[in-house]
């Protein structure tokens, strides 16, 4: 019984976890207009601008959302 009123009250774990990601897909969504607009060249030296970033002293964590954008766009482009 308690069991089911913590659940009711903050949500399942599962539900706990979409909303948290859900912000990150909000973020990624936000950039598909940028990444339709790139040539497949462009998107390709996305790749190289991310190793650039990283090593400059960019978080990994800060290039997430445009990373999945990336991919997403780039799995977009040869699946179909």
């Amino acid at each position: 019984m308690l069991n089911k009123l913590v659940k009711k009250i903050f949500g399942s774990r599962n539900e706990r976890l979409v909303k948290r990601m859900l912000k990150s897909v909000e973020q990624i969504n936000a950039l598909e207009p940028a990444m339709q607009a790139l040539s497949d060249e462009e998107l390709v030296a996305k790749t190289t601008e991310f190793r650039q970033r990283i090593a400059e002293g960019t978080s990994t964590d800060a290039l997430l959302s445009e990373a999945f954008a990336v991919v997403r766009e780039a799995g977009r482009r040869v699946l179909g």
